[in-house]
């Protein structure tokens, strides 16, 4: 039987990248707590164990800088603010090759997150496989999954659209969807990314209109066979 993937969150300090964390540490995943600041994840990973063996899970949680972390993993999920999107990039990129990375960033831009406004480079995600080159298979998820959803110990009540140009790539990464949330659903090819980007200004602003804490979304009409 194949081990699973040691899973790198960088940005794994903020609320997404720990929800996320917490939820794949508990089923059983390897996951390295990556930050700009080695000591700050290291004392998110304490907590994160200290909260998993409150609950009669052993997970394995450890922290470091952002690129020891992406060095340490098999898959590297980025969810750090748009604002330091490239430069994260940069920064692991020597240490990618052979990898996947998972682009869960928004391109918000505040103060109006609510309004949606796409850079002129394009997607994220697609910048980001533009950057990282061909040796790194660059998929997209987790954009539109509350954090607030992610901390009840639970997994978050929506889908996870998932884009990747590489159909193992994109089924690797619907499979850690399926931890963390009521499942993943393949939307296609990496370009794709840039619908569910801008669809987290259309949540936020659903969210103010209905004093909602995290709306999501849920595809209908997919047989249960049929979604993986």
């Amino acid at each position: 039987m194949q081990s699973q993937p040691t899973i790198a969150i960088l940005g794994g300090t903020g609320d997404l990248g720990s929800g996320l964390a917490g939820l794949l540490a508990a089923a059983g995943y390897t996951v390295v707590i990556g930050s700009r600041a080695k000591e700050k994840a290291e004392q998110t990973s304490a907590e994160l164990t200290s909260r998993l063996g409150k609950i009669g899970k052993k997970g394995v949680v450890r922290g470091d800088d952002n690129r020891n972390a992406a060095a340490s993993a098999d898959i590297v999920v980025l969810c750090v603010p748009y604002s330091n999107h490239d430069h994260i990039l940069e920064e692991i990129k020597p240490v990618m090759q052979g990898k996947i990375l998972v682009d869960a960033v928004v391109p918000l831009v505040p103060p109006k997150v609510h309004v949606v406004q796409l850079p002129a480079s394009g997607s994220p995600a697609l910048v980001a496989q533009r950057m990282l080159g061909p040796g790194v298979q660059v998929a997209a998820a987790f954009h539109n999954v509350s954090a607030k959803k992610l901390h009840g110990g639970e997994k978050a009540d929506c889908d996870v659209l998932t884009f990747a140009d590489d159909v193992t790539a994109r089924e690797k990464v619907i499979s850690l969807a399926n931890v963390v949330a009521t499942r993943g659903v393949d939307g296609g090819v990496l370009a794709n990314a840039v619908a569910a980007e801008a669809l987290t200004s259309v949540l936020i602003t659903i969210n103010r209109r209905y004093k909602t804490p995290g709306a999501g979304i849920r595809i209908t009409g997919l047989p249960v066979s049929e979604v993986r």
